[in-house]
């Protein structure tokens, strides 16, 4: 059973970079029949895809988000990682990783504030 786990600040102050880690256990990141993505929902709003790494650790991002998207992982902790560059308020959500195939995290909330 795969089981995703996100880490990262809480707090994010207006124009910094949004960092957040997802640990995976119960498989490896770099299989090849493994899709990885990051989700976020702001409050009140639907889901919105952000982007997704697969086992050759090509990337493919969300068009509306793709200038400040960046998403990578090591292979040698099971972890990939999201990097939301330049942020607003906008931006507050509660942040997921998640394999396709319905597994997710728990989620983690992410404020823009000063």
């Amino acid at each position: 059973q795969v089981q995703l786990q996100e880490s990262g600040p809480g707090l994010v102050k207006p124009s910094e970079t949004l960092s957040l880690t997802c640990t995976v256990s119960g498989g490896s990141i770099t299989s090849d029949t493994y899709v990885w993505m990051w989700i976020r929902q702001p409050p009140g709003k639907g889901l919105e895809w952000m982007g997704r790494i697969v086992y050759d650790g090509s990337t493919y991002y969300s068009p509306s988000l793709k200038s400040r998207t960046s998403i990578s992982w090591d292979t040698s902790k099971n972890q990939f990682s999201l990097q939301l560059s330049s942020v607003n308020p906008e931006d507050t959500a509660v942040y997921y990783c998640a394999l396709w195939g319905g597994y997710w995290g728990q989620g983690t909330q992410v404020t823009v504030s000063s």
